[in-house]
This record gives structure tokens, sequence and C-alpha cells, in this order.
């Protein structure tokens, strides 16, 4: 290689560092921020788990506290005190709340209770259906019997999961009214049902008798 070639290879070298030492003065705070950023995320999601696993302690404890109450009344008076910092741990705080409140007699507040849990928009639908079912279970006396009917038939819609147990409260509906024709009818169809657990179909056959039917034999189901 020549003096001329060696010499221009330098320049060429030297041009280049400049322009990187250039670029690095302009844009390498890019990459400062982007290490700042993925070292601040990964901090605050420990943080974040960190918070969470320390407020649901915080929540067994003072749960499990409350209900070393004997007394109904005080038990409830102490699950009323606890404070929840997430959707799914004031749902099952509300669920024990009513409990204990069926317990101490004050059954429209465990209706209320339970109430809050149905229409909890951010909870999965299985726990919204049972708090509501049992909401419902407990107005038989208080609710209006079309009212009653209105809320079940929302609960046994194609594919709800507490489907065949709102079925089962329609046709006891139907017999309070009178209309056994109808009562039956649901029972029966209920029986077939290829979701039907053992105990619900031997209770619908039960109610078939006490009514003066017979239960119709079962139809293999299609495995």
């Amino acid at each position: 290689m020549s003096d001329t070639d060696s010499f221009i290879d330098e320049v060429t070298e030297e041009v280049r560092r400049d322009r990187m030492y250039l670029l690095l003065r302009r844009w390498g705070w890019v990459g400062v921020v982007a290490v700042i950023l993925i070292v601040g995320g990964a901090a605050y999601n420990e943080y974040q788990k960190a918070r969470d696993t320390s407020q649901a302690q915080e929540l067994g404890d003072s749960i499990l506290a409350a209900l070393d109450e004997n007394d109904s009344a005080a038990r409830a008076s102490s699950l009323e005190g606890v404070q929840a910092q997430s959707p799914g741990g004031d749902a099952v705080l509300n669920m024990l709340l009513s409990a204990s409140q069926i317990d101490a007699g004050s059954e429209q507040d465990a209706v209320n209770s339970l109430n809050s849990v149905a229409t909890q928009g951010d909870l999965p639908e299985i726990y919204r259906a049972i708090a509501g079912f049992k909401a419902l279970l407990l107005q038989s006396d208080a609710l209006p019997a079309a009212d009653r009917r209105l809320q079940f038939e929302a609960l046994a819609v194609p594919g709800a999961p507490l489907r065949l147990l709102a079925e089962e409260q329609l046709a006891l509906i139907d017999v309070s009214e009178g209309n056994i024709d109808a009562a039956l009818d649901r029972l029966q169809a209920l029986r077939q049902d290829a979701e039907v657990g053992v105990d619900l179909q031997q209770r619908a056959a039960q109610l078939i008798v006490a009514l003066g039917g017979e239960p119709e034999p079962l139809v293999a189901q299609q495995g």
C-alpha cells in the first residue's frame, strides 16, 4: 500500500470516528433513557407484585380475625369494617359478610351484600351469577313471583353457569302459581339435559312424582 493510500485510510477512519462521536453526543441519551425505562419498568413490576401480595395477606388476616367472632352480629360488624383493595377481594368479603348477616337474621342486609357482588361488572360471570342466585333465594317470600321469574330467566339463558339451577327455581315458581303442566314440562326437560348432575336430576324426578307425574325414561346422551 502506498503512503497516499495509507493517508487516505487514516483520514477516512478519523472521519468515521468523528461522525460516531457526533451521533453519540446527539442521540446517546436515547440509549440511556431506554435503559432507565427497562430497569424502572422491572422495578415497578416487582413493587406491584409485592404490594398486591401484602394487600392480600392483610385482607386475609383481617377476614380471619373477623371470623373468629363467635357472635353472628359481631362477626358481621367486624367484616363490615374490613377494607378490600381489589374487586376480587371485595367480592369475597361481601360473600362472607352475607353469610354472617344471614346467621344474624339480617336477611335484607345479606341481600344487599350479595347484590353488590352480582352487579360488580369487573368480576367473572360465575361469581356474579352465584351472588345473584343466592340473593334471589333469600327473597323467595319478599319478592313477587313475577319479579323473581324475570331474574331467574336471566340466569337460565343458554351458556349461563347456573342455568340448570335457575330452571329448577322457575319450575318451583310455576308450581307456586298453580301452573303444574308448565312445571312438569320444565322438570322433564331438565332431567334430559346433557349437563344435568345426578343430584339435580334426582330432585327433578322427586318433584315430578310429588306433582302427580311420572319421570320420563332418560335418553342416553351421546358421549
